[in-house]
């Protein structure tokens, strides 16, 4: 049984996907009608919109025995057992934080973001720190603390 889900749209990424593609249909135009020879753009175009289109959304689920997270359509995703976690605290990320996924070194952590400064932050039972971006910390944070009661 799923006790949270939430999924947070960056927009900020969807916009600047916008632009990229609306970018490169300019940069076909003008270089080439002859797409075969420009293979490296087209390349180059696919691979960036395909990254880009993985940070979209952050979709965060709480069952039983996980937390996970999966950005876009799933290439990046992480899970956590509920019966790790030792802590959970709603913080705010900085701006140079970044979205996407970051491992940031003082203090030691990764970061899970699409967008905004919102964020959980989880603490295992191995001392790791994980950040998961959110524009619902509040509820993402009772729901995790709920899930780690349940499993003592």
């Amino acid at each position: 049984m799923i006790s949270y889900k939430h999924t947070q749209i960056g927009y900020r990424m969807l916009f600047t996907l916008i632009a990229l593609v609306f970018f490169y249909t300019q940069l076909f135009k003008i270089i080439s009608p002859e797409i075969s020879s420009n293979f490296i753009i087209i390349a180059i175009f696919y691979i960036a919109a395909l990254i880009f289109a993985s940070f979209i959304t952050l979709k965060v689920t709480i069952d039983e025995s996980y937390l996970r997270i999966k950005f876009g359509y799933g290439v990046f995703s992480k899970k956590f057992s509920i019966k790790e976690i030792a802590s959970v605290e709603s913080v705010r990320n900085r701006w140079y934080h970044g979205w996407g996924v970051r491992l940031w070194f003082f203090p030691y952590m990764w970061i899970y973001n699409v967008s905004g400064f919102d964020a959980v932050e989880i603490t295992m039972n191995s001392g790791r720190i994980y950040r998961i971006g959110t524009d619902e910390s509040y509820k993402l944070e009772m729901a995790i603390k709920r899930a780690t009661e349940f499993n003592k």
